[in-house]
Formats: C-alpha cells, structure tokens, sequence
C-alpha cells in the first residue's frame, strides 16, 4: 500500500508537499490561536511538518495518515529532530475513511481532499473525528485567473475548468456546504516555486543514481517538459491555499 512510486521519487526531498512554506504554515498555526495541548488530526500528512513544527511551536499533540510509507518514515524523523517525537505519531496507512478515536480540536486536509471523493465528501470524513467547535482545515487549489480553453486546464494538470473554482466561488461553495470560514492563508508565487522547482533538482540527482530504473525515461521526460509547463500554466493560473472552516 502506498502512492504512486513516481510522487516518492519527485518529491523525496520535500519537507512540504504542496505550496506552502515554513513561513505560511507559522502563520496559518498562529491564526488559528492554537492552544498547548490541543489536538490535530491530519490526514494525508506527507512527511509531516505542519504537525511536528505545530507540536514544537505551540505544544499542540495529535497523529498524522499517510499512504506514502517513504513520507511517514520522513515525518517519524523530522519529529525526532525537533523533539516532538512524544507529541505526535505518524501512520502509514490510507486516510480514505479514517477516524480518530478520540475526538481532536483541528481536523486538517491539507491538498488531499480525493481521499473523500472532494471537498464536500472530506469535510464530512474530517466532521466525524471532530469536536463540536472544532476547526476544519482543507488545503484546495483555485483558478487565479480562468484558463481560456480545457486545454489550458490540462496544462495546469487539471483534466478541465471546471475542476477548480474562482477564489471567490471556492469560498462561497464552503458556506454551500454548512460551514463558516474563519480564517484563511495562502500559498504566493514564491511558494509555488519552491514546491515545483525543488522536484527538478530531485529528479537529475535520481536520474544520475538510477539510469537504468524502469521510471528512468519517465522521469527524464519530466525533467525536460516540467520547467516549461509550469511556468506557462500553473505558475500563471493556479492559486492555492488552506482554508480554516467551522461548521454551522
């Protein structure tokens, strides 16, 4: 059980595996006025660092589900290095329908809300391992400006325009679905960067240690064409951010 093998190679060497920096995440812990002791529960975790610099910076506890075995295994050592080791824990395992036995103050998603079919189908799934007054937190991507064509959606690896919403219509579908957001940051252009350029370092320095892989020449042919696209598409249409929600 775990992610495509190809996700493992690209982003092996990332902390963050969406748009977010160090930087936006204190700021996202920080507005969410977290309390020492208080509970989070983050499914699709990757290797864990909103959780471990959460528990370092302001004492909360909680687990974080991961599919990825290579990213629980990074998010078990990060928790070492910042000794927080006995604040969180780290699964591996499908977040698709997991629970917490023990309700938690923060319910997070952050870039992964298809483990639930989508943002509707998550908010229930994160609902179920939350207490009343609880938050929240779904990671979703949103147009900056409208691709003109599906074409141009595709570039930005969505399979049309209707795949993402205007930031505007994001945030009225969440009142849509029973809910009140109540705070929001999001990820800029520097952060973009970051999180797509740092896979083409990943990637030669892989291609150089593994020639022969049988995802040699796929790996190749995303070195070659992934500069371009994202520059072209993503880097110019695509917003994203995290977006803390109460319910109604």
């Amino acid at each position: 059980m775990d992610i495509p093998r190809i996700f493992n190679i690209t982003e092996s060497a990332h902390r963050i595996h969406n748009p977010m920096t160090p930087d936006k995440l204190a700021a996202l812990g920080a507005a969410l006025r977290l309390e020492p002791g208080a509970r989070v529960l983050d499914l699709g975790c990757g290797s864990g660092e909103m959780l471990c610099t959460w528990a370092r910076d302001h004492g909360v506890v909680g687990t974080g589900v991961d599919l990825s075995a290579l990213f629980t295994e990074q998010a078990k050592r990060r928790a070492v290095e910042l000794g927080v080791a006995d604040k969180v824990a780290f699964v591996h395992g499908d977040a698709a329908g997991h629970v917490s036995d023990e309700k938690v103050d923060v319910a997070a998603c952050v870039g992964a809300t298809w483990i639930a079919g989508g943002v509707g189908g998550c908010i229930d799934l994160l609902s179920r391992s939350l207490r009343p007054g609880g938050i929240i937190l779904i990671g979703e991507p949103y147009w900056r400006t409208l691709p003109a064509t599906d074409e141009g959606a595709k570039g930005c690896l969505a399979h049309a325009i209707s795949d993402f919403l205007l930031l505007p219509d994001l945030l009225a579908s969440f009142g849509a679905l029973g809910c009140d957001v109540v705070e929001m940051v999001l990820a800029d252009q520097d952060g973009w960067d970051r999180y797509e350029a740092a896979k083409w370092l990943t990637m030669r320095r892989w291609l150089e240690a593994n020639p022969d892989d049988e995802l040699a020449g796929e790996v190749r042919a995303m070195l070659t064409s992934e500069p371009r696209r994202y520059a072209a598409y993503t880097r110019e249409y695509v917003g994203w951010g995290v977006f803390a929600l109460m319910k109604r």
